[in-house]
């Protein structure tokens, strides 16, 4: 290991003097932030993104709102979910797959059309209704995924919609932060213009258009568009929420999987932010001045187990005996320099949906050997596994180095584990695929890290058996009554603090049925120029770009 970073060091000091030539500032009167991604390619701009929620981060919560948000504004609260588009909702007393939402008034679009419950059910339609007209497949697996009991929407009057779910689904406002609300009469504009042989063909080609002249009602705009090279956004002055208009006049994302190239654009002037730095450069970072940043983030970096037929994970003590075998201490400490939280769980003890498992994840290698031992394995015959894991992207950390560390780490429990490496966005579209796919390319296990903001999120779409690939994460499909039991509990449970009981129930029982390998929580380190000021990192995957400012 001392050698990788030692030569990852030397790397990244050679790409910083390769880099010093930067991109040309603009003129001094125009303030821009210019941020390099770990994403491979811009996220999506069409309204729904791609790229796991560094899309969302990006370009989602950037230039789009939704009915329901996120409060970004702390650094030390949790985030919570909050009024967007939607000032107030409530579920029917007598029918509670019955929801009503009050709009905004006065919201309009980038494109100056108004912002009403029309645009609402339109967008809803996009991902849900096959024959509406602006219905797109593409958008439909990163959205109908994080939200699969909404069914439909419908108008009551210009500021009111009813929102319907196939069942009572207490976690449906917190789903909603997911859809974002795209101008259907600029998407209209380009769909009359668009040539094709039908009306799908015709609609793929406005969705495209769109794309590269995107509209929603976001604080920043789309100024400019090119694919894997740049997105370049203004701020939205006539933005709804006027604290929220952004202090700096043009903000540029450039997509960098590479953490080494990352932090040399960092050092050489090309970029003013980083996500995720090298770990090793942090000493550098430091001695030069450059901020650093990180906060816990609900979030899991996992391998999540297959458990169809013939799985090596379907024997626990097989995924006990990998949950005690990695050293989570050792791996902060070393490879990552800190940036990171051992995960015991999906959450760590004083969560309210912690619960009491019996089942304690921590480092305890001969208590490995032993269960490995007793499952038939030892040091001259080993259990091969596969993971497929990804070489960069959105709260995946560095997981190349994690998943070599791991590899050793678990080879001392009588593993064999191989890597099956893949560009992030491809990981993360296999995921919605599920094992069963041949896009697993014969892995029994996937590392794609996981938001734990909401029940849904964080626990449902992965133990509920019905959550299985098309609908929604359960990537293993993992078949469990006692889950899909405590599921139907906690998402029919409308009284706050019982739903939190059912939830610490069901987190329980993941943890003591080791339904996944946890390995850490992301810190989601970025380092960035001194001249970058105002920021705020919250205890979130996303952050608010508003308050931030650029000084000479």
């Amino acid at each position: 290991m001392l050698i990788k970073t030692t030569t990852r060091a030397a790397l990244i000091a050679a790409l910083a003097l390769a880099t010093a030539a930067a991109w040309p500032r603009a003129a001094s009167a125009e303030t821009v932030l210019r941020i390099g991604m770990t994403a491979a390619d811009i996220p999506r701009t069409l309204g729904q993104p791609d790229q796991g929620f560094e899309g969302n981060r990006f370009t989602g919560v950037t230039m789009y709102d939704a009915l329901t948000g996120w409060d970004l504004s702390s650094a030390d609260k949790a985030s919570v979910v909050i009024p967007g588009l939607a000032t107030e909702w409530k579920v029917d007393d007598a029918d509670k797959t019955k929801w009503t939402f009050k709009l905004r008034p006065g919201v309009t679009f980038h494109d100056g059309t108004p912002f009403n419950a029309d645009a609402v059910v339109w967008n809803v339609d996009k991902v849900l209704k096959q024959d509406a007209p602006q219905f797109d497949p593409s958008q439909v697996g990163a959205t109908a995924t994080r939200m699969p009991t909404l069914v439909s929407a419908r108008k009551i009057d210009d500021m009111t919609v009813e929102l319907t779910t196939k069942e009572p689904d207490s976690f449906l406002p917190i789903n909603l932060t997911n859809l974002f609300m795209a101008s259907p009469a600029k998407w209209q504009h380009f769909y009359d213009k668009a040539e094709g042989a039908d009306a799908k063909a015709k609609s793929q080609a406005a969705w495209t258009a769109f794309a590269k002249d995107a509209a929603g009602t976001g604080p920043w705009k789309m100024a400019s568009f090119t694919p894997r090279e740049r997105l370049e956004m203004v701020k939205n002055v006539d933005y709804w929420d006027k604290a929220r208009v952004p202090k700096i006049d043009k903000m540029v994302l450039v997509p960098m999987p590479e953490a080494n190239a990352r932090t040399a654009a960092l050092l050489s002037g090309q970029v003013d932010w980083v996500e995720a730095p090298a770990p090793d450069a942090l000493p550098e970072l430091k001695q030069r001045g450059f901020k650093l940043y990180a906060n816990e983030q609900p979030h899991v970096w996992p391998w999540q187990f297959s458990r169809v037929e013939g799985s090596p994970w379907d024997d626990i003590r097989v995924r006990k005996a990998a949950n005690l075998c990695v050293d989570r201490e050792g791996l902060r400490d070393g490879l990552l320099a800190g940036l990171m939280v051992p995960a015991t769980g999906t959450f760590e003890p004083g969560h309210p949906w912690r619960g009491k498992p019996t089942f304690e994840i921590k480092y305890d290698k001969p208590a490995a050997q032993k269960l490995m031992q007793e499952a038939g394995f030892g040091p001259n015959k080993k259990l091969a596994v596969k993971i497929q894991t990804s070489t960069s992207g959105s709260g995946q950390m560095q997981p190349l180095p994690m998943n070599e560390y791991l590899q050793q780490a678990l080879g001392e429990c009588y593993f064999d584990v191989q890597l099956d490496v893949i560009e992030w966005n491809t990981l993360f579209s296999n995921w919605r695929r599920g094992v069963k796919d041949p896009s697993a390319n014969g892995s029994n296990a996937t590392n794609v890290t996981y938001a734990a903001m909401d029940p849904f999120f964080a626990l449902v779409r992965f133990l509920q058996s019905s959550m299985a690939p098309p609908v929604s994460n359960n990537w293993g499909f993992i078949n469990n009554p006692k889950f899909d039991e405590l599921v139907k509990k906690a998402r029919q449970t409308f009284d706050p603090a019982a739903r939190d009981a059912a939830l610490a129930e069901l987190h329980a029982a993941s943890v003591d049925d080791a339904a996944f390998l946890y390995v850490a929580h992301d810190v989601g380190p970025r380092a960035m120029s001194p001249k970058v000021t105002g920021v705020i990192q919250p205890k979130s995957w996303f952050i608010d770009f508003s308050p931030i400012s650029m000084t000479p």
